[in-house]
C-alpha cells in the first residue's frame, strides 16, 4: 500500500476457542498505533460450530474441511461489510492444524474469495511463508504487543499474555527501536490455554465455557495431574514454540476420573503452571502481566496467575484496551506490514532464520 502515513485498516480473528469471529479497526502505519476504531463480533451458530469443530485436526482436501471453510468465509463476509472507509482488511481464517516442522500450518479460509465478496483488499495468508523459512509460524500477535509497548510508554519490560484454546505469551522491551531488533522480544506458546476446560464443560455440562471460573473456583486440584503435566516434554524446549490446539489432548483423559468441579480446577491449575514454567523463560521478569482473550474472565486462572507470579498480573482493560478485539486488531496492525513490505515475525517469536514478511495481498477486481 502506497504512502508511509497512517491509514484504517480492519482486521478480522477466529481464534481457537471456535466461538465466533471478531473485527476490529485500528489506524496504523504499520509500525505504530495512532488509534482505535469500532469493532464487532459475529457469533458462530452451533451447526457452524459443529461443522468447524468437525474439520479440526485436518489439512486441504481432507474430509469437511471445504464445508469448514465456507462456514468460515460466509461468517466473516457477513461481519466485514458492516465496516466502512477501510484501506486494507486483514483475514486470519480458522486454524484447523497446525505442525510447523511436519505438514505446515492450515488455516481454513480463503482471502482472495473474500477479497471479491467485499470489494477490498485482503491480506491473509499470514503463516506459511513463516512455516516455509524454518519458523514455527505462531505466535504472530507479538510484532503488535510490541506496538502497544509503546503505545502504554513502558519504560520496562513487560508481558503480554493470550489466553484464548492455547496460552502464548509475549515478553516486550519497549526502549527497542523495532519489533525484530535483538531482544526486543521472546514469544512463544506457553501451553494448552482455555481449550481443555472448554472441551470439558462443553463435553460433561453441554455449556460452553466456565463461565467466569466458577466451576474451577468450587473444585480441588489433583496436584498428581498437574505435576505429570509439567513433566510433559514441551515444557523442556526452549522458546521460540508453539502448539496446536489439541496438543495437550491428554488432559481430558487425566482428569476424566475427577468430579466437574476438580476436574475444572485441575485443568485451571495446568494453564496457570504452564504461564508460570514460561515466565522462566524471559530474558528478566517483566514488571506487569497484561492478560487478554477469554481466559481473562475465568477469576480462578486469573487468581492463580497471581498467586503463583511475583508481579502484578491484569487484564488489558486496566490500560485501556480491548481484551476481546486484541487479536482482530493485530491482524489489521499485520496486514498493513504484509502492503508495506515490514516483518512480521522474527527469530525471537517464531524461530524463524531471520526477520520475515509474510501474507499476500488479494485484491478485488
Amino acid at each position: 500500500m502506497k504512502g508511509a502515513g497512517p491509514v484504517r485498516v480492519l482486521g478480522a480473528m477466529s481464534g481457537t476457542a471456535l466461538d465466533g469471529v471478531d473485527a476490529a479497526v485500528i489506524e496504523t502505519d504499520g509500525a505504530r498505533i495512532v488509534g482505535f476504531g469500532e469493532s464487532g463480533y459475529r457469533a458462530y451458530t452451533d451447526a457452524e460450530q459443529a461443522t468447524i469443530r468437525a474439520a479440526l485436526g485436518r489439512w486441504p482436501g481432507e474430509p469437511g474441511v471445504a464445508a469448514a471453510a465456507l462456514v468460515v468465509e460466509a461468517a466473516h463476509a457477513e461481519l466485514l461489510a458492516l465496516f466502512k472507509d477501510v484501506a486494507l482488511i486483514g483475514f486470519h481464517g480458522q486454524t484447523l492444524a497446525h505442525e510447523p516442522h511436519g505438514r505446515g500450518t492450515h488455516q481454513a479460509g480463503d482471502g482472495a474469495r473474500l477479497a471479491q465478496v467485499l470489494g477490498r483488499p485482503v491480506a491473509w495468508d499470514f503463516r506459511s511463508n513463516d512455516v516455509a523459512l524454518g519458523g514455527e509460524g505462531a505466535p504472530l500477535v507479538p510484532f503488535y504487543h510490541f506496538a502497544l509497548g509503546k503505545w502504554l510508554g513502558a519504560g520496562v519490560p513487560v508481558a503480554f499474555l493470550n489466553l484464548g484454546g492455547v496460552g502464548n505469551l509475549t515478553w516486550v522491551d519497549p526502549t527497542a527501536e523495532r519489533p525484530e531488533d535483538p531482544g526486543a522480544l521472546l514469544a512463544f506458546d506457553t501451553g494448552p490455554g482455555m481449550a481443555p476446560l472448554d472441551d470439558l464443560v462443553a463435553a460433561r455440562l453441554g455449556q460452553p465455557l466456565d463461565e467466569g471460573g466458577a466451576l474451577a473456583a468450587s473444585g480441588t486440584v489433583a496436584q498428581d495431574v498437574v505435576a505429570t503435566f509439567l513433566a510433559h516434554p514441551y515444557f523442556y524446549r526452549i522458546p521460540p514454540k508453539s502448539l496446536d490446539r489439541n496438543g495437550f489432548a491428554e488432559l481430558a483423559g487425566a482428569v476424566a476420573g475427577l468430579c466437574d468441579a476438580d476436574a475444572a480446577a485441575t485443568l485451571a491449575a495446568c494453564t496457570v503452571a504452564a504461564v508460570a514454567r514460561g515466565i522462566e523463560h524471559c530474558p528478566v521478569p517483566p514488571e506487569r502481566l497484561y492478560v487478554t482473550g477469554g481466559g481473562r474472565h475465568n477469576a480462578a486462572v486469573m487468581a492463580g496467575l497471581a498467586a503463583a507470579l511475583d508481579m502484578p498480573v491484569e487484564p488489558v482493560e486496566a490500560v485501556g484496551l480491548d481484551g476481546d478485539m486484541l487479536e482482530a486488531q493485530a491482524f489489521a496492525f499485520l496486514a498493513l506490514r504484509v502492503a508495506r513490505g515490514l516483518p512480521t515475525s522474527c527469530p525471537s517469536t517464531t524461530g524463524v532464520a531471520a526477520a520475515v514478511g509474510g501474507g499476500i495481498i488479494s485484491k478485488a477486481d
